[in-house]
């Protein structure tokens, strides 16, 4: 059951222009190791006075800030576009893409969290995906400074914007029974875990999926700027997820970590993995999937829509308990 008419086909081109595009972007947050001694005072400006930019590219590609691509595009009609106030001021646009009427998992919403780049339109492929095989409703949250919403990025405004998105969903009344997956992508997946570690005790976050995240921002430094590797000191844009994702004890955990990812190592995602201290736990790997791309690989959604199940299942159980 869908609540559209597009063909395998058509979604898989659709997903093949998402990972074309996101990869596009990559080689830009991929800087040549550069040899020259004097290398190292551009790189100290630019990782203190400029880190934001290079951390955020919410510009790219060309006309991000402007075009942001809709559902209907894409065959989802079932939807709600949104802007949602933050409480320092700021103005986020949202859209709200629900799965099918009567469906099982019709009370399951699932947040999603992009990666550095682009904005929530260009992730819809994905979120259709998702509600093709899951039958979850998908909210797409725009961090501030992307896509429409306002304002300017940063770590400590994401975080507001995240909780904000999730306190907006418990308010709903359409939304405020529901059961809460939290999905991340890259730095969405460092968003991600700040909010699965601040509201796991809520009772309705029912389970985290992480896609391609990092350590921290600063054990990032080296693989993406290898000239750097002696100034992450500098990085004030921390994204500790290394010491927030222990504290998650009751969310369970799907990380699926593409193999050849050329921007985080995988090895950051293993690491994630072993730390890891959530009640149930689940390693996807994608032999051939690298940072953007991993969406296209067989498996993903399989996994995503096992771990829907999974999690579904043990939630009722505890619900039952209770």
């Amino acid at each position: 059951m869908s609540n559209s008419n597009s063909s395998p086909s058509t979604l898989t081109g659709y997903l093949e222009q998402t990972a074309s595009m996101l990869s596009s972007v990559a080689s830009y947050m991929k800087l040549p190791a550069l040899a020259s001694t004097g290398i190292a005072a551009v790189l100290t400006s630019l990782l203190y006075f400029k880190q934001k930019a290079l951390i955020y590219p919410s510009h790219m590609p060309a006309n991000s800030r402007t075009d942001v691509p809709r559902p209907s595009q894409f065959g989802i009609h079932d939807f709600e576009e949104l802007v949602i106030p933050t409480d320092d001021g700021e103005k986020l646009s949202a859209f709200y893409c629900r799965g099918p009427r009567g469906h099982k998992n019709s009370n399951v919403t699932m947040i999603m969290f992009h990666g550095n780049a682009g904005n929530i339109g260009h992730r819809l492929p994905i979120a259709r995906m998702i509600i093709n095989t899951t039958g979850c409703n998908v909210f797409m949250l725009e961090y501030r400074g992307y896509g429409t919403s306002t304002g300017e990025p940063d770590e400590s405004g994401l975080n507001i914007d995240a909780q904000t998105g999730l306190d907006y969903l418990r308010e709903r009344a359409e939304t405020r029974d529901h059961q809460y997956l939290i999905f991340g992508q890259s730095l969405g997946g460092a968003v991600g875990i700040k909010l699965a570690a601040k509201n796991q005790s809520g009772g309705d976050v029912a389970g985290l999926i992480l896609e391609n995240t990092f350590l921290s921002m600063r054990k990032l430094i080296p693989s993406v700027i290898p000239p750097a590797k002696y100034l992450t000191l500098l990085c004030h844009q921390v994204w500790p997820s290394e010491s927030v994702l222990p504290t998650i004890t009751k969310v369970p955990t799907l990380f699926i970590s593409g193999l050849q990812d050329e921007i985080v190592p995988p090895s950051h995602m293993k690491r994630l993995f072993e730390i890891s201290a959530a009640p149930s736990k689940i390693w996807k790997p994608l032999p051939g999937g690298d940072h953007n791309s991993s969406v296209l690989e067989e498996g993903y959604f399989e996994a995503i829509k096992e771990f829907v199940s999974e999690v579904r299942s043990e939630y009722t159980s505890e619900k039952q308990r209770l």
